[in-house]
């Protein structure tokens, strides 16, 4: 694999997980607990679909192949795409989404945070401006993990049935492929080590707050990074592009 193609591959991924997460999110629209919410879950889900558009046009660039954004986005099928198993999972109730995008954003930021430093200017550039964003993003989740975790004991168990359902899918998150290993020697993408590490000490700070109980680690699905999806995938990306498959090249 040549550093072009790891980079185009990671350029993907980094979009995908935030353009299926943000899709998911925006399920919420019209349908939050309560206006704020509604509105909060919104404005986060185009924060991640402005993060896909830009890490999405980036990959394009570096395929030069004349792939825009929205080919990107819309015209492939569903072993296509690269992102994390735990974005493609159906948004569940309030608590298991909230539990999703805690489990999802301690994992966003600190890596966010790294590619800051990066050697290669635009995922740097990139990361910058999603930085702020994604901070936004885990108080959001934390405050409402803890919210239903310390609140009522309806909202602890399903705050605790939500963790204990997702926790397979978080392992995932931290497994290195050859692309990934071949940019963090180029000082392009960081060391998912130092990432689980930073992941893991907010999970354990945020749970004990919220009078959660980590899950143990056992068996930790995985695939996404690889192409191999849930069956949920398919449905959504029906739904998603839908529009661009019904009138080829259509524009506003």
């Amino acid at each position: 694999m040549t550093q072009q193609e790891a980079l185009f591959r990671y350029a993907v991924r980094m979009g995908d997980n935030s353009l299926v997460l943000g899709h998911r999110l925006s399920e919420w629209c019209g349908h939050g607990p309560q206006l704020e919410e509604d509105i909060a879950q919104a404005n986060i889900a185009l924060d991640l679909i402005g993060q896909a558009r830009n890490y999405l046009t980036y990959a394009g660039e570096v395929e030069a192949k004349g792939r825009s954004e929205d080919d990107l986005a819309y015209l492939r099928t569903d072993r296509d795409y690269l992102n994390v198993l735990l974005t493609e999972l159906p948004k569940g109730d309030y608590a298991q989404t909230i539990a999703r995008s805690f489990l999802f954003d301690a994992f966003h930021l600190p890596l966010q945070q790294a590619l800051t430093t990066s050697n290669d200017e635009r995922l740097k550039g990139i990361a910058e401006k999603a930085v702020k964003e994604v901070t936004y993003h885990l108080r959001h989740s934390s405050e409402w993990l803890i919210r239903f975790g310390d609140g009522t004991e309806e909202s602890h168990n399903r705050a605790q049935a939500a963790l204990d359902d997702l926790w397979r899918y978080t392992g995932e998150l931290f497994i290195s492929d050859e692309a990934e290993e071949l940019l963090a020697k180029a000082g392009i993408a960081p060391q998912l080590d130092g990432i689980k590490k930073e992941w893991s000490a907010t999970v354990d700070r945020v749970l004990n707050e919220a009078t959660l109980k980590r899950p143990a680690d056992g068996w930790m699905a995985s695939g996404g990074k690889k192409g191999v999806h849930t069956e949920h995938i398919g449905p959504m990306l029906a739904e998603m592009q839908t529009l661009q498959r019904t009138y080829p090249g259509a524009e506003w």
